[in-house]
Parts: structure tokens; C-alpha cells; sequence
């Protein structure tokens, strides 16, 4: 067997080993290197190798004996020890380092690694000094058949087209085998098919697949499945085998005609179906599939050739027959149709199995329905200037029943076509006419659906038609021209005569044929403005220049100035503008520093620190005076705490607001002023309501005085109070103080009395008297400024 064949052969591959002659495995020692040692001279090798053969895959339990190493300088007492080096030397390969034997512990496979290359060395082993130099060896493992052989690449996909003549090459698969090539048969591959005969064959060499049966049909058997198998040992009993599975498709050429399913096809279309509507579909069958069954339609014949188009739908296999031409029942209520159907691949190799075409008969019928009206024109347009008056006819539209019964049609407007109803149409006549009045600038084209349908009882659902009526609003000059933007300017203080301070351009929404023209001047009140001039540009501008020099913010801030602008269509129209121009200061290149008089009145050279120290100041000064008013407040305070004294106006309660001054039936107000001159007839009594007197009594002592009634009440209270103040030391000489010191509050036209008017050095604005009523006529007269005191606004 074999394990006994290894067994006597090593030890022969050993003897052979150690004969080879000394020359054969070079030179151990270079003779230059004799003069180092002595231990290291020259001397006579006594232990050779080249390399060693072990077969792989060894089974047995004990090491497998490889080889064994000696020296001559060996004496067999122990001196000597062996060490064995390089690939797998400890974990794959050992060596008794006593006696030389080597040993494979591992299992060693050919196909994972080949060889192993070692080295060895014969040392003392008291001093571990090398006895002689170390040489290299190899270890070959030699293979045995244990690998099968193998498809990589299967299982395999292929095809062949149908009708393939015997021999044709379909596929080619190949088997590799693991084991050495070189060394027997192991991988010598034969290829044998175990299924797919008699439609498939296969090379025992090459592995190619080839056709072995003529005029396979796709259309009868499409798919088949050939099992190959691959022996190594050349494909003798005892090798090894591997198999594979080739999944070959029978693929599809042009062998077979088209036929039409149906000799005849019966169809049916409305009337009313529009260009483009699909009639029906019809089909000529083929069994190809792909593009071998792509076909191509034609109307070779028939009354309806004109009428009626046929296509090929996306899929290039049905034919779709559509309207060409609008249909009219009450004209022709049929058409006859004869259809080619065509392969447009066509294979030359078939061409003696017929024509590949088919003709089928067509028969189509027009189907009467309720036609909706028809309008004489697809669309209308019309012109109209925007200043048409209301009830203007725009435009009469018709429309007729085309059938045979000629209804009567009724007319309308679809509201979503005009929401803001600027139009009406007469119901019968179809008249289109104005309702509102138009503007081209707010709307400038009207698109105004308008709708017929037809009326008759036999109808449950009459189709109605419609027609779009464009309206474009011709410009009317209607609208004045004005200044675009540019309203607020100024001008430098030291601005010069004729300078330019600002271009003015004006804007018009009309929109003339000939383009804007617009022409400007001043205000006829402006005409002979002092400061300021225009110019017309005569190009749609204008320049605002100055008409003289020497400004200042002094003298007035805020200039204004009319600007009268028209443009040139009929009728003109015009507009006055009013420019605010104001007066600045500017640094030497014209720009802005600013518009304020205050600011101007302020010293240029003036400092951040001069400026907070001004602000302290005046702060300082404020808190002063606000301390001066709060002591003088608290030394007031006696005079108004006495229960007694503290009064204030609480002298009369009416109903009803006083009239004032007017109001003579309360109580005469000249003895109020000069109380000890004025007698009081004694009849006159306010007639509407009497005072609650009485309800002072509890507070004022009462002083008799002659005289009766209302008035002489009033004038003993007044007479009482005025002998307190004058008898009293401590009093203030002006007692109106305390009585009317918080006078107004809550009212909008706050107190009208003038004390502590003082407090304040501005002058009072009296201009509000105006807005009081006729009471305070005679006031605001008085106090109120004439407009003729105020300086001119331009």
C-alpha cells in the first residue's frame, strides 16, 4: 500500500543524498577567512542534504519520518546538538536535536503550500559554538489525487437562437482541478454531459456546448437544462468528478407570420367624438415575441381612408384606429375600413415561409347625438375705448343648432368670466353689451366667456357650447398727470443763484399711442417765487433751481413749492404738486449735516466737554427750581388746611352746566365783579332752577343784608366772606387764590383762569379757542392769530 511504499522509499532518497558529490552543494567556508580562528578553518564537511520528498495527506498517529541529519564530527556521545530553522521549523517540522531525526508533526497538504524550505546547523552543545556553517534545505510535498474538479462559474446561463443548425456553439464551461498538473493525472479533466441529450452535446477536451438537434421551435419548448460533469485522471476509473448545470434559452428570431385574430371588426364612434378619439383597437397575433412580433398597421382601402387614422399603440403590437375628421351623422352614418397588419423585423433566412402580413375588414358606425350649438367664429375680439358709455353694444355673437331639428339658442355669460359683472348679453339676440363703466388703467382686457344652448322640451340635459370674446379697452386721456417720488428736498444754505436742487419727473397712468409728453411750470400763485425757479426740460423732466443766494435758517426752514404739471393728449389734463424744500446746513461738498434751526444757532467750535457742562447746568437749575416750588407749596399749606376756610368753589350746586357769561337767568354776573356797587332788582330770579343755598349754612355764618330773595343771598355770602379776609391779619390779599387754585382739572379745556401764568415765559397758543363753539367766539377773536401775520410759504 501506500504507507509501506513511503516507508522503504525514504530511506533510499536519504542514501542518495548523502552520495552526492561534495562540489555539488558549494563551498562552507571562504578560504579568506582561515587567518581569524582556528576553531574556524577549513575542514572537510561531513554532513550533506539537497532536499527531501514527503507525499501530503498523511493519516497515521506517529510524526511522519522525514529525514535525518549527521555529522561527522558526530562521535555519538552527546556533544553535538542539531537546530533546525526557517518555515514551519517547531510547529510543522521538529528535529531530535541528539540524533538529526526530523519529523512532520502536521498534517501537510500540497494544494495550501507546495514546499517548505529549512535550515540546519550542527552546534557544541556545552559552548552553543556552531561546528559547522548552516545550510539550507527544501522540503517538497508531493500530491496525490484527493481534489475533485470544480466549475467556478457555475451554474451557467445561456442561449441559442431557435432553429439553430446541428453544431452550433452555444457555451463553453471549464473545471479546474486543485491538484498538480504536473505530477500524473491527478488534474487531467474529461467532460461527459449526464443530461440534456440528444438537443446538446459537449467537447470531452474543450467543454464546449454545441447544438446536436436541428430546427429546435422557441414556440414549442423554450427552456432546457444540460447537467455536465468534469473526471480528473483523464476520466479512468478511480478519478474524481465534479458536475455542473447549464440553464440554455431557446431565443426568438422571426419564423412565424402575423394573423388577425378576427376577419371582421364591428365598431361604433358618437358623432360628437372630437379629432383624436379613439374608435377601437384591433390585433394581428404573432407568435415571435419582442421585436420579431412589433407590427406595423396601414388602412390600404375603404370609404373612410380620409375619415379615420390607424397608429401602433406604445407597444408596438395593436393598432389603434382614431378620428381623422370631424363626424357628422345626419352626412354619413358609416365607413368600411380595409387594415394591413405588417412584421417590421423580418429575418431573410424565413422569408420563403410567406410575406409576414394579414388584411382585416373594418366596420365602423356614426352614432346620432344632441349636438351643442355652433357659434359662427371660434373666438371674437373686439375693441372699446374705456370712456364708452354704459348700454354701449359691444358685440353680437351667433350661433345655430347644427342638427336636424334647429332649435332655438338661448345666450349668457359665465360669471367666472366676469365676476365683476361689467357686462350683459341679451338672452335671444346675443347682443353683448356694457353695464358699468370701464378703465383701461383698473382692467385693461375683459376675456368674457359667452355660452348658447339650446332650448326644447324633448331635451332633459342640452350640451351647451361656448366662445370667448376678448375685449381690449382702448386708452382715453382721463387720468392727470403727477410728480413721481421726489416730493421732499432741500437745499444747501450756501447754495447759489440757479443752482440745481432737484430733477422732478411726473407720471401719468394713461398710455397715449405717441408715448407721454409732459409740461411743467410753477403754480400760477408761484409764478414770481423769489427763491426758487423750474425749467422744463422738454424731455419729461424738469430741474427746480434756486433764484438767488444767501441763505438762512434763520429767517425760514421749510419752503414750498407748487409744481403744475399736464401732459399733451386730449383732453389735457393737469395736476398741481406741492414740493417741500428744506433748508440745511452742508459741509463744502453739498452733503447734508443738518436741517435744524436750533442746531444751526450752536457755535461750530463747540466741544463734547463744553457741551456736557452746559447740560450739567441746566440740570442744577432744574432741580433748584423744583426745590423752590415744593417750599413754597408747603408755606400755602396753613391757608388751605382750615376746615373752616377751605371752601373753594363749592358756593352754588346746579343740575344743570352754567352758561357763562351768557347765562343771565342764574345770576347777574356784574354784581360778582363789584358785589358793593351793583343793586340787584329784587324780582329777578333765575326761572328754571333755584340754588341749594341752604346747603351752606352749615359752613358760612349767614349775614342779614337788605334785600330778598336768590341774589341777596349770593350777595350776603360774598360781603361775609370779604369781612373775613379783611379783618383777618394772617390772610393773603387774594383770596380768589385758594378758591380757584385747582380749577379745570379733569376737563378738556383744563383751567381758564391766568393765575400762575407766570411761571412760564413762553407765549400761550390761543388757536384752540376756535374749536370751543360759538361761546368762546368773542375769546378766540381776542386771542386768536390772523393769518395775515404769518410769513409766506414759499
Amino acid at each position: 500500500d501506500a504507507r509501506k511504499w513511503r516507508t522503504s522509499f525514504l530511506p533510499l532518497t536519504l542514501g542518495i543524498l548523502t552520495l552526492l558529490p561534495h562540489s555539488l552543494l558549494g563551498k562552507a567556508v571562504d578560504e579568506g577567512n582561515s587567518r581569524n580562528s582556528e576553531l574556524l578553518q577549513r575542514v572537510k564537511r561531513g554532513w550533506v542534504w539537497n532536499q527531501f520528498f514527503v507525499l501530503e495527506e498523511y493519516t497515521g498517529l506517529e510524526p511522519l519520518y522525514i529525514g535525518k541529519l549527521h555529522s561527522d564530527m558526530d562521535k555519538g556521545d552527546g556533544s553535538i546538538k542539531y537546530i533546525l530553522t526557517g518555515e514551519g521549523a517547531g510547529s510543522t517540522f521538529t528535529i531530535d536535536d541528539g540524533t538529526g531525526d526530523i519529523h512532520a508533526i502536521q498534517r501537510l497538504d500540497r494544494e495550501v503550500k507546495s514546499q517548505y524550505v529549512l535550515r540546519a546547523q550542527a552546534r557544541n552543545r556545552l559552548t552553543d559554538r556552531p561546528l559547522e556553517p548552516e545550510s539550507e534545505f527544501i522540503v517538497k510535498i508531493q500530491d496525490i489525487n484527493d481534489n475533485e474538479p470544480k466549475f467556478l462559474d457555475g451554474p451557467y446561463q445561456a442561449s441559442v437562437p431557435e432553429m439553430s443548425k446541428i453544431g452550433t456553439s452555444v457555451i463553453q464551461v471549464t473545471a479546474t482541478d486543485a491538484d498538480d498538473p504536473t505530477y500524473g493525472n491527478s488534474a487531467r479533466v474529461v467532460y461527459s454531459i449526464l443530461e440534456g441529450q440528444p438537443y446538446f452535446s459537449v467537447d470531452a477536451k474543450t467543454g464546449v456546448v454545441r447544438v446536436s438537434l436541428a430546427d429546435m421551435d422557441r414556440e414549442t419548448r423554450e427552456n432546457y437544462t444540460v447537467v455536465i460533469q468534469a473526471k480528473d485522471m483523464g476520466g479512468q476509473l478511480g478519478g474524481l468528478a465534479g458536475t455542473t448545470t447549464v440553464n440554455i434559452t431557446l431565443s426568438d428570431v422571426n419564423d412565424n407570420p402575423p394573423m388577425f385574430d378576427q376577419r371582421l371588426y364591428q365598431m361604433s364612434v358618437p358623432e360628437s367624438a372630437p379629432v383624436g378619439s379613439v374608435v377601437g383597437r384591433i390585433w394581428a397575433r404573432d407568435r415571435d415575441i419582442g421585436v420579431n412580433a412589433e407590427m406595423k398597421y396601414s388602412i390600404i382601402d375603404g370609404d373612410g381612408r380620409d375619415t379615420f387614422d390607424i397608429s401602433t399603440d406604445p407597444t408596438n403590437l395593436f393598432g389603434i384606429i382614431t378620428v381623422k375628421k370631424p363626424l357628422n351623422f345626419e352626412s354619413k352614418p358609416s365607413y368600411t375600413l380595409k387594415v394591413e397588419g405588417t412584421n417590421t423585423h423580418l429575418d431573410p433566412s424565413f422569408r420563403h415561409r410567406g410575406n409576414f402580413k394579414d388584411v382585416t375588414i373594418v366596420h365602423v358606425s356614426v352614432e346620432d347625438v344632441d349636438e351643442p350649438p355652433l357659434f359662427d367664429q371660434p373666438a371674437y375680439y373686439v375693441e372699446l375705448p374705456e370712456d364708452a358709455e354704459i348700454g354701449t353694444v359691444v358685440k353680437m355673437v351667433s350661433a345655430r343648432d347644427p342638427d336636424s331639428a334647429n332649435n332655438t339658442v338661448r345666450y349668457s355669460i359665465e360669471r367666472s368670466s366676469d365676476p365683476e359683472k361689467f357686462f350683459y348679453i341679451e338672452i335671444t339676440s346675443g347682443s353683448l353689451m356694457t353695464v358699468r363703466l370701464l378703465d383701461r388703467e383698473e382692467i385693461g382686457w375683459h376675456n368674457i366667456t359667452v355660452l348658447a344652448m339650446e332650448m326644447s322640451k324633448s331635451l332633459t340635459q342640452p350640451q351647451p357650447a361656448s366662445v370667448t370674446v376678448a375685449v381690449k379697452v382702448l386708452d382715453v386721456n382721463d387720468n392727470p398727470p403727477s410728480l413721481a417720488h421726489y416730493m421732499d428736498t432741500y437745499v444747501c444754505e450756501n447754495a447759489k443763484a440757479g443752482q440745481l436742487i432737484q430733477t422732478v419727473t411726473a407720471v401719468d397712468p394713461d398710455d397715449p399711442l405717441g408715448g407721454q409728453h409732459f409740461y411743467y411750470s410753477l403754480a400760477p400763485e408761484a409764478a414770481n417765487n423769489p427763491n426758487f425757479t423750474l425749467r422744463d426740460n422738454q424731455d419729461n423732466t424738469a430741474w427746480i433751481l434756486t433764484r438767488r443766494g444767501g441763505w438762512s435758517q434763520q429767517d425760514q426752514t421749510v419752503f414750498y413749492l407748487p409744481v403744475f404739471v399736464s401732459d399733451g393728449e386730449q383732453p389735457v389734463q393737469t395736476s398741481t404738486s406741492t414740493l417741500t424744500v428744506r433748508l440745511c446746513s452742508c459741509d463744502h461738498e453739498g452733503n447734508v449735516m443738518t436741517c435744524n434751526a436750533e442746531a444751526y444757532s450752536l457755535p461750530a467750535s463747540l466741544s463734547k466737554g463744553a457741551l456736557i457742562a452746559i447740560l450739567a447746568c441746566i440740570f442744577v437749575l432744574l432741580v433748584m427750581i423744583l426745590l423752590m416750588l415744593s417750599l413754597r407749596s408747603h408755606r400755602k399749606k396753613p391757608y388751605l388746611c382750615d376746615e373752616e376756610e377751605n371752601v373753594h368753589e363749592n358756593i352754588v350746586r346746579y343740575d344743570d352746566e352754567g352758561g357763562g357769561e351768557e347765562d343771565t337767568e342764574a345770576f347777574d354776573i356784574a354784581a360778582m365783579w363789584n358785589p358793593r356797587e351793583v343793586h340787584h332788582p329784587l324780582g329777578k330770579v333765575r326761572k328754571d332752577m333755584l340754588p341749594e343755598i341752604e346747603s351752606l349754612s352749615r359752613y358760612v355764618p349767614q349775614v342779614c343784608v337788605v334785600g330778598g330773595g336768590g341774589d341777596s343771598n349770593v350777595h350776603g355770602y360774598v360781603l361775609a366772606k370779604l369781612l373775613e379776609a379783611d379783618m383777618d391779619p394772617c390772610a393773603p390779599p387774594y383770596d380768589s387764590l385758594q378758591t380757584y387754585a385747582y380749577e379745570g382739572e379733569g376737563s378738556v379745556a383744563e383751567s381758564l383762569s391766568s393765575l400762575q401764568s407766570g411761571a412760564s415765559n413762553t407765549d400761550h397758543e390761543y388757536d384752540y379757542l376756535n374749536d370751543w363753539g360759538p361761546r368762546f367766539k368773542k375769546l378766540a377773536e381776542m386771542y386768536g392769530v390772523l393769518e395775515t401775520n404769518s410769513p409766506p410759504m414759499w
